[in-house]
């Protein structure tokens, strides 16, 4: 396989790195801030602005921090604060909260601990698992949000509404959505199997040194092999795959050892380099890319979801409002500073109407397959998804019209692509190959919202 160039000419968005808050720097110097707990001393600590992706940082420190008290958290982007949520649990744990407060974070006191919520899901799983619903934490609310599809009528309805009421309205609610829950097989660039269509999601090095990039699992256990032309030679076998079950993701290794697979994303006219995985925050923005819908972004609404597709249940999933429709599967789910966070799982709706989406995190994605991304690979170059060899090549007129597996089974049980056109523009720039005289994708990427 030929190396793909890529355009000069294509304007590069550097990826901003992560601030590391090392607990000993932030927490230990406050540690003695106040022995007695008192109300004084504890307001005179101002929540501190953070970017979401310290936030982020931050709140994983904090859980450590709170134990048992930690009852999750969530970025306010208004304020540009890191909520966390205390559920005080037998004695007195204000010390730790005031440590908390120290650290730079917005405290507030909840019913719900996070084992109180965990077996809400529990009992879910185990008397309410039907296909079309889904369920999440939300901890605005400090409650369990389920999610029931278009689907979900009669005695599912009824069993489902039952269950729910069951955990009562302290612990969860539910809203039912217009649309259907499904996967995405038919999304960064695009990638072929006999008529289906996928999106390449980032390039990583795998464990044995060779390139390869992640993708959806449900499109890794439709097909082995994928193209980036339709109907072209294959480029890519798949070394592994995990769907329904324990997450979406699937490792694709591409064939020919010397393949350039930059870490970027190609949003069109310009590309976003990708640093490194990063764990969603609820509140963080973030950005998607598909091969058929292009450039979409949202924000993050829940995290460990569990969705129930009708090829079974998946979990650990993060819930999303990014619109998303067929083809997208796999796509690259990423920040504007340049952090990797999840790929494109499934969901409901579309890019008209909106709906919900949801998406496999890179982090546990890269663990089980004992991939790296970013500067921590090796060998053929930096890794990403959009920009990467996984996409469409000179054959593959993805921006001018070509419809993708118009009517093909996608073998996990999703049509893949019905006549969705693989792209929106005239050159399919999928890839990082100029194929012809437009560039394709949601236009120019510049940190705002574009759908």
């Amino acid at each position: 396989m030929s190396h793909k160039r890529i355009p000069k000419r294509k304007a590069a968005i550097a990826a901003g790195s992560v601030v590391a808050l090392g607990a000993a720097a932030i927490l230990l110097p406050n540690a003695n801030a106040s022995q007695d707990g008192s109300s004084s001393d504890q307001a005179a600590v101002a929540p501190k602005t953070l970017k979401a992706t310290d936030a982020s940082d931050l709140a994983s420190q904090l859980a450590d921090l709170l134990g048992e008290a930690f009852a999750g958290s969530y970025y306010d982007a208004d304020s540009q604060q890191l909520v966390v949520n205390v559920n005080v649990i037998d004695g007195d744990n204000n010390n730790v909260i005031v440590q908390a407060k120290a650290a730079g974070a917005k405290i507030r006191e909840v019913d719900n601990s996070l084992a109180e919520l965990a077996q809400g899901a529990a009992t879910l799983k185990a008397d309410a698992t039907i296909p079309g619903t889904a369920w999440a934490v939300d901890p605005r609310t400090n409650k369990i949000l389920v999610t029931a599809d278009s689907t979900v009528t009669g005695s599912n309805w009824d069993q489902l509404e039952s269950t729910v009421d069951t955990l009562g309205s302290g612990l969860a609610t539910i809203k039912k959505s217009a649309g259907t829950f499904k996967t995405f097989l038919s999304g960064g660039d695009a990638i072929f199997a006999e008529g289906a269509r996928c999106s390449a999601g980032f390039n990583v090095t795998a464990g044995d040194g060779t390139p390869a990039f992640l993708t959806a699992g449900h499109c890794g256990v439709a097909f082995d092999q994928w193209s980036d032309a339709d109907g072209g030679a294959p480029i890519a076998t798949v070394d592994q795959a995990t769907f329904p079950g324990d997450g979406d993701f699937a490792l694709v290794k591409y064939d020919d050892p010397a393949t350039v697979a930059p870490s970027e994303v190609n949003v069109g006219d310009q590309t976003v380099a990708i640093s490194q995985a990063a764990d969603a925050e609820v509140g963080l923005q973030v950005f998607r890319m598909g091969s058929t819908t292009g450039l979409a972004d949202g924000q993050v609404l829940g995290l460990d979801a569990t969705v129930n597709y009708p090829e079974g249940t998946v979990t650990g999933l993060i819930q999303t409002d990014v619109c998303a429709e067929p083809g997208d599967s796999g796509g690259s789910l990423f920040t504007e500073d340049g952090l990797a966070i999840g790929l494109t799982s499934g969901g409901s709706g579309d890019c008209t109407v909106g709906g919900e989406t949801f998406f496999q995190p890179v982090t546990t994605a890269l663990a089980a397959v004992g991939a790296t991304l970013g500067d921590a690979g090796a060998g053929a170059g930096d890794q990403a998804g959009a920009g990467d060899e996984a996409g469409a090549g000179a054959d593959d007129q993805a921006g001018a019209g070509e419809e993708a597996g118009a009517g093909e089974e996608a073998g996990a049980g999703e049509e893949a692509g019905a006549g969705e056109e693989a792209g929106a523009g005239a050159e399919d720039q999928v890839g990082g190959e100029e194929v012809g005289g437009e560039d394709t994708g949601a236009g120019a990427y510049d940190g705002q919202s574009q759908h």
